[in-house]
């Protein structure tokens, strides 16, 4: 199973696939998008073509996605919900469904406490991944929502059936 998992921003985008063999994950790839330009329905459209190039590219099983945190600027808060909308539905233009975890839980999943910092995330990213390079800020957090979409459906599928 391949798994796409995304934190969105206006200005960088992070994206991470791991591809998960007997409950192992490994990195297939990881990166940013960074947007150009001053405006913003272009940047909009960057991100959608970046992330459809790379669904259409890395061809992943499943894909999640980090929710918006609700910040003291709303005008930011208002342009991240853009940037995931962006981003969502370039996924869904191609038929794939998407997992939304908030960053409390995505940092719960991977550290353990919803309160840990962004070097404790990239850390448990490297740990768990076996990376040796340094992440950049953004792709780690994407790999940790895909780490956390794995361990969530993990979970899940161990769980009796109604």
């Amino acid at each position: 199973m391949r798994i796409l998992g995304i934190d969105p921003g206006s200005r960088v985008t992070g994206f991470g696939f791991i591809e998960v063999h007997n409950g192992k994950a490994v990195c297939v790839a990881h990166g940013v998008i960074r947007t150009a330009g001053d405006e913003f329905p272009d940047r909009l459209g960057q991100i959608f073509a970046g992330i459809r190039d790379l669904v259409r590219e890395h061809r992943p099983d499943q894909v999640a996605v980090e929710s918006v945190f609700i910040s003291r600027n709303a005008a930011s808060a208002l342009k991240l919900g853009q940037a995931r909308g962006a981003a969502i539905s370039a996924v869904i233009s191609e038929g794939l469904k998407v997992a939304e975890y908030s960053p409390r839980s995505v940092k719960q999943a991977l550290v353990g406490r919803g309160a840990a910092d962004k070097n404790q995330v990239q850390h448990m990213v490297a740990v768990l991944l076996q990376l040796r390079e340094r992440l950049e800020e953004d792709a780690a957090d994407a790999l940790a929502v895909a780490l956390c979409h794995q361990h969530t459906s993990e979970t899940l599928a161990r769980l009796p059936k109604p």
